[in-house]
């Protein structure tokens, strides 16, 4: 049975290993609110997941451990059992998804864990291990559906309500349900006033549609970039403890968590991953009803894979209307693209590729299209540069914010 008690000794246990990640203020996310970061992203092994773990593990007998453990996990929960088993002396196999980052499955070897690489989503990735624990008898220790995990990660509430005791709500990202479960546990447990809210990637909304339905939905698919929360069907006990302490959920796209993820890289000296930036995304972008609250968004991992940064950011930029494109149809003839940037230019945009090609067959014979590339300020710059090149009697043909 969940107590206050129990996550209270989840604190006393995880004081040897978690760190107390630091509550920040920023004053620049969302102008005119007050956004503090609980920067679990941060944290030893990268994402808040290393608590619930390690606090599970530290509950098994001599006689369990020598079992070995069987975890599987989309890569966070895997670096944290790993470490948690490397410092208790304990045999740890993983099961990871194989469309999980390298650099977290890397991360996780290196703790000494033995990995397998299951292909297909989280939920593949839990029947492997399930059949395979059936076959070894050792100790399966679950992402999320475990009250002693669930404990671990409310150690989170309770240091907000320490940091901050006069927090008004608290936001939360949401794959299968055992962060938002122990932190709205222990939370409503000390300041029942206190908001607690959910998020979720819109591609894989499973317990938001729970949630809305009042009961457990499995999704068919998942797909969304935020791979830490590609959960297709939430646990039984974070669904109950949802549904019992959490005042609502919300989603958001994969556009709008880019535009978090380079929001808290640029403004805020912060790297985090999908599925640590969806609370911020959902403030970003007006999901939920926070103004003149005093709010928390839990960043809860900063494990993303370098290799789709780069694609992240771009993705952040054009949904901020900061990269821009267009297509004008003129004549080809000398001094056009000049006069095109010249406009450009005076506006203060700043042209980064230029594509010029010539007219097809339903165009006239000295038709060309002009592609232009360019770094804007936001989208209302956008929509001044294009006003302004309609003005001087240049047609767009298409154009891309």
């Amino acid at each position: 049975m969940l107590t206050l008690g129990t996550v209270k000794d989840a604190v006393n246990v995880l004081s040897e290993v978690a760190r107390k990640t630091d509550l920040i203020l920023s004053k620049t996310l969302l102008e005119g609110h007050e956004i503090y970061l609980k920067s679990e992203n941060l944290q030893l092994t990268g994402s808040f997941k290393l608590r619930g773990a390690y606090y599970k593990i530290s509950k098994l007998t001599d006689e369990q451990k020598a079992k070995g453990i069987i975890a599987c996990s989309a890569g966070n929960h895997a670096q944290g059992v790993a470490l948690a088993a490397q410092r208790n002396g304990i045999k740890a196999s993983i099961f990871i998804p194989a469309t999980a980052p390298i650099s977290k499955v890397e991360a996780t070897r290196k703790y000494g864990a033995k990995i397998m690489l299951i292909d297909g989503v989280y939920d593949d990735a839990y029947k492997a291990a399930c059949e395979y624990q059936k076959e070894t008898n050792g100790e399966f220790i679950h992402p999320f559906n475990d009250e002693d995990v669930i404990a671990g990660q409310g150690t989170i509430g309770l240091e907000i309500l320490e940091q901050l005791r006069d927090v008004d709500s608290v936001i939360v990202p949401i794959g299968g349900g055992g962060l938002i479960s122990g932190i709205a546990f222990a939370i409503k447990q000390v300041k029942p006033d206190c908001k607690v809210y959910g998020v979720q990637a819109q591609g894989a909304g499973s317990m938001y549609q729970s949630f809305l339905n009042k009961k457990i939905l499995e999704l068919p698919h998942v797909n969304t970039f935020a791979d830490g929360t590609a959960v297709k069907k939430p646990g039984d006990l974070t669904f109950d403890l949802c549904m019992k302490y959490v005042d609502n959920i919300v989603t958001v796209t994969d556009d709008e968590i880019a535009s978090a993820i380079l929001a808290l890289m640029e403004r805020q000296k912060l790297v985090a991953e999908g599925a640590g930036a969806l609370s911020v995304a959902a403030a970003m972008f007006g999901k939920l009803p926070i103004a003149n609250k005093k709010t928390v968004c839990i960043v809860s991992g900063g494990n993303i894979d370098v290799n789709i940064l780069s694609r992240v950011i771009n993705r952040g930029l054009l949904k901020s209307g900061r990269l821009c494109h267009l297509t004008i149809e003129l004549l080809d003839k000398p001094g056009q693209l000049k006069d095109v940037s010249a406009i450009i230019a005076d506006l203060g945009a700043n042209v980064i590729r230029v594509r010029h090609n010539q007219g097809g067959q339903n165009t006239d014979i000295n038709d060309c299209f002009l592609k232009i590339s360019m770094e804007t300020r936001n989208a209302a710059h956008f929509e001044q540069i294009k006003n302004a090149l309609t003005e001087k009697g240049y047609r767009i043909t298409a154009n891309e914010q």
